[in-house]
């Protein structure tokens, strides 16, 4: 009796796992995939989802910040030229 029941148990414990490995299947099936926004037309060359393609020239010059940058490249925030103008707050 004992082995009956562990074999039934172990049954429905596959049947259980099979059945949610096919729920979130189809859920990732039937989702929708966002495609990214089309970048602007320029000369320089670009990858097929339309992002800038950072092997050329031409697009890594687009990316350089306008005042000076930190040791790993990266805009140094101290300086004005660097930072980003603040939005003005909506009251209310």
């Amino acid at each position: 009796m004992k082995k009956m029941l562990l074999t039934l148990i172990a049954f429905v414990c596959m049947i259980g796992m099979s059945v949610a490995q096919t729920k979130t299947d189809a859920k990732a099936a039937g989702a929708k995939v966002e495609k990214a926004a089309p970048a602007a037309k320029t000369a320089a060359p670009t990858k097929k989802d339309g992002t800038p393609d950072m092997r050329f020239k031409e697009n890594k010059e687009a990316v350089k910040p306008a005042g000076p940058t930190k040791k790993d490249g990266t805009p140094d925030m101290r300086y004005k030229e660097n930072k980003t103008p603040a939005t003005p707050k909506k009251k209310g």
